[in-house]
């Protein structure tokens, strides 16, 4: 879908920022274009946030925040219940957004408007379990713990599910009696502009903020006294700038950073599913865009050969790239030229490391995908632990292959990487199952599974894959201290 041809009502008809219940001009009355990355043409100018926009922002969180803090447990509850109710209603038109601004196919991302909504529902029915302990201290006394929000809580999100993490990260904060203020991806901020126009009249004034920006804009929320977390889902570069800056005000954060996914193979693994698990596990669907991916795939030797053959053969009957906003495509564009770039080079140095490129690997020759960032869903094989695309993650759409017979030499390449977010075990056996799944040094496993969340399942990252818990009750604690009460009785 062109520019010309997006239909009335998709686009937000606001360009500023909305803070304070009102929206805003950027002070520097500074705009920048946002592409659709399908044709590599302008969709819209965007607003950038600087620093003083940020403070601006800030300062109308911190001001809602008393009253929002006193407000009832089912009130915030409810008011979360309601901006669920509204996603849902405009989830298509939601998607198609998204999918012109991110490249993501659309029929897939109508999923995220409801997973979002799932997600302020969930939290809406904690918001009365942010409860304390009454402790023993013997005659006397009373002592008791109370449960209380932060502040303000900056919310920094990733391009490739911009509503869907824009919406759903809102909810644990709210829910536990915080303000929030959220930024917007560089590459892909319309959709959060839309989700102000549709939920920002939900809350009071203040409660809710969203901003866009650069990196300068992102900055300036993470170093903000009167910001008391921070969060960001992105890349471990970004993590770690975030967690330098918020270091120097002694700021808890909360990441969600890259992965570098393994999905392993015992050779009992039932190869029908086991095949499919592959394909679906790399999450060709936004073009590897997603941390979650299990990119690295572990093949016992003795089952190696013909999964290999046959995942390779199904690929790309089921992925092929095509026009995101066309309901059949089932795979979009990468989101900008620089990623793309990034891919193609990925795909340079595999080669001069001499893996063994099976499909893919090139821009497909459509003539009618020539002017976006597409790319070929790509298999490399007879990897080795040590190359670029074994230990880097690629967030593009590039599996690699392993050969593996020996287990102890297996678990010792597959913990080798420096992140450990999520990991996939294939297997009959309960007790492999479970052995395996001790070994695995990531946040979240799956067993004959892939790529699926669960909410109320905990999500998060160890190593450099982040820091905390999300999508559970944990992450509702995240945003609340504990304050202990010591009464002395006469």
């Amino acid at each position: 879908m062109r520019a010309h041809e997006i239909p009335a009502g998709i686009l937000p008809t606001h360009r500023q920022l909305f803070y304070g219940g009102a929206w805003h001009e950027p002070l520097a009355g500074v705009y920048a274009p946002t592409i659709n990355p399908a044709y590599d043409e302008r969709l819209a100018d965007a607003p950038v946030a600087d620093a003083r926009d940020v403070d601006a922002a800030v300062r109308a969180a911190q001001d809602a925040f008393p009253a929002w803090a006193a407000t009832l447990p089912r009130e915030r509850g409810r008011m979360l219940r309601q901006a669920a109710d509204i996603l849902r209603a405009h989830a298509q038109e939601l998607a198609l957004l998204d999918a012109l601004n991110n490249g993501n196919p659309v029929s897939i991302l109508a999923k995220d408007a409801d997973f979002a909504a799932d997600s302020l529902e969930y939290f809406a029915g904690l918001a009365t379990e942010v409860k304390g302990e009454t402790l023993p201290m013997g005659p006397g006394y009373l002592d008791y713990t109370v449960r209380e929000p932060l502040g303000v809580v900056g919310r920094i999100v990733a391009y490739n599910h911009p509503l869907m993490f824009a919406a759903m990260r809102l909810a644990a904060p709210l829910a536990a009696g915080n303000t929030v203020v959220v930024k917007s991806p560089d590459q892909a901020p319309l959709s959060i502009i839309r989700l102000a126009e549709l939920i920002g009249h939900v809350f009071p004034k203040g409660v809710v903020n969203f901003l866009c920006g650069s990196r300068e804009c992102g900055q300036a929320l993470a170093e903000h006294p009167l910001v008391r977390k921070i969060t960001l889902i992105g890349g471990v570069p970004t993590g770690k700038s975030v967690m330098k800056t918020a270091a120097d005000g002694l700021k808890p954060v909360l990441l969600e950073l890259g992965g570098k996914n393994a999905l392993v193979a015992y050779p009992d693994a039932d190869l029908d599913k086991l095949v499919d698990g592959i394909v679906g596990g790399m999450n060709f669907t936004w073009s590897g865009q997603s941390c979650g991916s299990t990119s690295r795939v572990f093949l016992h030797e003795s089952i190696h050969d013909e999964v290999l053959a046959r995942v390779a053969e199904l690929l790309p009957r089921r992925h092929r790239p095509g026009i995101p906003t066309d309901p059949a495509t089932t795979m979009g564009s990468l989101v900008s030229r620089a990623q793309l770039e990034k891919v193609q080079g990925f795909v340079r140095s595999a080669l001069d490391e001499g893996a063994r490129l099976v499909t893919g690997g090139r821009q497909p020759e459509d003539p009618a995908l020539r002017d976006g960032f597409f790319f070929e869903p790509t298999i490399f094989a007879d990897m080795r632990p040590d190359m670029r695309l074994a230990r880097e993650e690629v967030f593009g759409p590039i599996m690699s292959v392993f050969r593996w017979s020996d287990e102890d030499a297996l678990w010792t390449d597959v913990n080798a990487v420096d992140f450990g977010l999520t990991g996939s075990i294939w297997t009959r056996d309960l007790d492999t199952a479970h052995r395996a799944a001790r070994r695995i040094h990531t946040g979240y496993v799956w067993i004959n599974n892939t790529s699926q969340h669960f909410i109320g399942a905990p999500f998060g990252g160890v190593k450099q894959s982040g820091i905390g818990r999300e999508e559970c009750f944990e992450e509702l604690l995240e945003f609340t201290y504990t304050k202990n009460v010591n009464l002395k009785l006469n």
